[in-house]
């Protein structure tokens, strides 16, 4: 990834030179540090972590303007709802609270005001009578569109700097991330 030049991306702690920690056991505030190898690794962790953390906030915090973009009485939970029935289309509800991550009290709810909104429909599953599939609405589609449009247009803008090819890694990666934490 593109990162200001050649060991920017380092934290404290890495043995990176001038990043006020080295491998001889001395943390940068003098303290002395335990471990070896095991500490060493620890400290990439410990830096996914941190990394993750102010990541996860900036998308919160997107996201939510997000939501009120695609409606002003959307929830920003519901952004990624929206996005995943763009992407995979009719999906019963069950489906998508185990993809988002939540239960099926809080889908049925976060459906019903989408609904309300006039966002998505729900029709009868085909296959089992008993089931609904839920879809996003024409007037649904056209407002994640647009908002997504935008929001790759960001992208393009903020990381403009950019190998083709970081992107794409990051992409992967990120992907790469998302399944393994899904399981």
């Amino acid at each position: 990834m593109h990162n200001g030049g050649k060991g920017a991306g380092r934290h404290v702690g890495s043995g990176a030179p001038g990043s006020g920690g080295d491998r001889t056991g001395e943390a940068p505030d003098g303290a002395a540090r335990t471990g070896g190898p095991t500490a060493d690794a620890d400290q990439e962790f410990l830096s996914l972590e941190r990394e993750l953390t102010v990541f996860l906030r900036r998308a919160r915090a997107s996201q939510g303007e997000m939501a009120r973009e695609v409606h002003p009485d959307l929830e920003s939970a519901a952004y990624g709802l929206l996005a995943r029935l763009d992407e995979g289309g009719r999906q019963r509800a069950t489906e998508l609270a185990a993809y988002i991550g939540v239960g099926k009290a809080t889908m049925s709810r976060q459906l019903r005001a989408l609904e309300d909104l006039g966002l998505v429909a729900r029709e009868p599953d085909p296959a089992d009578g008993r089931a609904w599939l839920v879809h996003l609405t024409d007037e649904g589609r056209g407002r994640v569109g647009r908002v997504r449009e935008a929001r790759r247009a960001r992208y393009v803008h903020q990381l403009a700097h950019w190998d083709p090819r970081e992107v794409a890694e990051l992409a992967r990666l990120l992907h790469q991330l998302n399944l393994s934490v899904e399981k």
